[in-house]
């Protein structure tokens, strides 16, 4: 059964990659700003963390990764910076760590780069927090009364504060539960923004299929599994931070 299962997967993405190779060597129009909720990203990867409002993920262009290996993430080409990344742009996993950003520019930054707007590191990284700030989900779902709490909210709510308050869809994604489970965890929410940096809805796209077959492929085969599209059908949990440090 589990060869089977392994091997169904393997068919699934080379069907996948056959669907999406038409769009690799495009050029990319739209970047996903993209935020995780610390307390449920430690959840699913047993870290823990001091962090109690949105971290930023990344600054993902819509097409391509990693377009260029040799040019090697510099720290201090961001040094005036820092303070800013280190609050707003952590490693979850390792607070004082370069290690993420490092690659978050190989596989994201270098392909943002193709815009004259991002083409150093420093336009990048920087770019990325100007719009985490800008936007300020943290704020946006506060206002709305979309706090962590024990009680649950509906898709439609958390989508709707963030609608209202952008005028565009965000992508939201959660923790899904295994079988039978009776609720789902936010835990990564997308914004998007076009070639100018103005606000766009974020599309569900290929990608978002072939993450939820990886998900229940993964929890078939190990039990666990990783943040894709929410359930609009399933509760959301928005866990407070837990732990002491």
């Amino acid at each position: 059964m589990r060869y089977r299962m392994k091997s169904l997967g393997v068919l699934l993405f080379l069907g996948f990659c056959l669907v999406t190779s038409s769009h690799v060597f495009h050029e990319w129009t739209k970047l996903i700003l993209t935020h995780h909720w610390p307390q449920t990203f430690c959840t699913m990867e047993h870290c823990h963390t001091r962090f109690n409002y949105w971290t930023l993920h990344g600054l993902w262009p819509d097409r391509g990764v990693a377009c260029n290996s040799s040019w090697h993430f510099n720290e201090s080409l961001i040094q005036d910076i820092l303070p800013d990344m280190e609050k707003s742009w952590p490693d979850l996993f390792n607070p004082t760590s370069t290690s993420f950003w490092k690659y978050e520019w190989h596989k994201h930054g270098t392909c943002a780069a193709t815009a004259e707007a991002l083409n150093s590191q420093h336009k990048y990284f920087s770019k990325a927090l100007e719009l985490y700030h800008k936007f300020n989900l943290d704020g946006v779902l506060k206002q709305n009364h979309i706090v962590p709490s024990e009680q649950h909210y509906t898709l439609d709510a958390v989508e709707g504060a963030i609608l209202n308050s952008y005028g565009v869809k965000p992508k939201i994604q959660c923790l899904h539960p295994g079988k039978g489970g009776e609720f789902q965890t936010l835990g990564q929410i997308e914004i998007c923004v076009d070639r100018e940096f103005e606000l766009v809805s974020c599309e569900k796209a290929l990608d978002d299929i072939w993450s939820r077959v990886n998900d229940i492929l993964s929890y078939a085969l190990n039990g666990v599994t990783g943040f894709s599209v929410c359930d609009e059908d399933l509760p959301i949990y928005y866990p407070p931070l837990t732990g002491k440090f």
